[in-house]
């Protein structure tokens, strides 16, 4: 094929240029174009919102405050039964044990320790009868009652003028060491079941024994009281050291004398009154012997 001539070359070489540049012109914009998109595309990225969430985003549900008071539909505790440790002291004004007075219900340690630590307070004697009980104050460890604080207790009990004392026979009075008579010991439920079964005695891991030298009170009925008796926890106590205490100078079980009437110190109360009335002491306040007719 011939060239064409030069006048003709020229007008072509031109148009071939433009083509060209269009061509290239065409392709860095695409390249341009290319390179903002991908610029945009990386601006939006998940960023953390700086305000409250989106109208497309999900709320996160909120948690209750565990701080926070129970609302007014929440259920609530109903009210402390009767046993529950009132906000005086025990009898005769003192503690009724070294736990909290709170209302919340303590904790009941089934099993304890084993081991006891004995009270180191001293008190002086009660009483003006011929015989001195001396007794000492033991509580097991890991149950939550303090010592000195029982001992406190039980001596406020065995002072009180309504308690064995009135009888002009007997006495007592709180050692912390030496000689003693009897032992005054606060168990949990299965260390007090062994310790009274020592004595041929099956206790249930509910009640109180005396066995031995001993006066073993059930920690359960120390910290709740029963609830079969309705009068305070700190009368509760003072039975269980009057009945307990009883049996060792000699008494034996009572029972209900009549509808109405005060139930026996002797009697044991914890397993129902029989139409009495609770009550935790062996006397009245007016040194009345408060009796029944004999039991098993």
């Amino acid at each position: 094929m011939r060239a064409a001539p030069r006048s003709r070359r020229r007008p072509a070489r031109r148009s071939a240029r433009r083509r060209l540049g269009v061509t290239v012109g065409c392709t860095a914009l695409l390249a341009a174009l290319g390179t903002a998109g991908l610029f945009a595309l990386d601006q939006q990225s998940p960023r953390t919102p700086t305000s409250g969430p989106t109208t497309q985003a999900r709320a996160v549900p909120q948690l209750p405050d565990p701080t926070a008071a129970p609302s007014a539909t929440a259920e609530q505790p109903g009210p402390q039964p009767s046993d529950a440790p009132p906000s005086s002291g025990g009898p005769s004004g003192t503690p009724s044990s070294g736990t909290s007075s709170s209302s919340a219900q303590p904790e009941i340690v089934a099993h304890g320790s084993g081991s006891f630590t004995s009270a180191t307070a001293n008190g002086d004697r009660v009483g003006t009868g011929g015989v001195v009980r001396r007794y000492r104050v033991e509580v097991e460890n890991g149950i939550g009652i303090d010592p000195n604080g029982a001992a406190a207790a039980v001596q406020a009990v065995l002072s009180d003028p309504r308690s064995w004392t009135t009888d002009k026979r007997d006495s007592f009075q709180l050692v912390s060491s030496g000689s003693y008579d009897f032992t005054v010991k606060i168990a949990s439920p299965d260390t007090a079941d062994g310790i009274c079964a020592t004595g041929g005695l099956d206790t249930g891991g509910e009640v109180n024994c005396d066995v031995g030298k001993q006066v073993v009170v059930n920690s359960k009925r120390w910290l709740t009281g029963s609830p079969q008796f309705d009068g305070s926890l700190d009368d509760y106590r003072a039975l269980i050291i009057n009945h307990e205490v009883g049996h060792r100078i000699g008494h034996g079980h009572e029972s209900c004398p009549g509808p109405g009437e005060p139930a026996p110190a002797m009697m044991q109360q914890i397993y129902g009154l029989k139409g009495c009335v609770a009550n935790a002491w062996p006397y009245d306040s007016n040194g009345k012997y408060l009796s029944g007719p004999s039991a098993p």
